[in-house]
């Protein structure tokens, strides 16, 4: 895996508090939920290319589970019906 860029982010505390509580919801560090956002935010700009699904191990034979690019892993109706949380962005 690349090495990742460190830079420093100023945020609102409001936005900060809110996206604490939403990682939290999401079972993820502050981090990694910002750049799920980001990463998801500029693929829908088309800004980074969509995310390609992994063959399955099993031969080829697939169920609605998988893992994504950035190692998330759920259905892919859990994706396209937005966050666990019922929050759209």
């Amino acid at each position: 895996m690349a090495e990742s860029k460190r830079f420093l982010l100023r945020l609102n505390p409001d936005l900060f508090d809110a996206l604490r509580r939403w990682a939290d919801d999401d079972l993820r560090s502050i981090n990694a939920q910002i750049e799920y956002l980001l990463t998801d935010q500029a693929r829908r700009a088309g800004r980074l290319p969509a995310r390609r699904a992994r063959p399955s191990s099993d031969g080829g034979a697939s169920d609605a589970s998988s893992t994504d690019a950035d190692g998330e892993t759920g259905t892919s109706q859990a994706r396209e019906s937005g966050s666990r949380t019922g929050v759209r962005p």
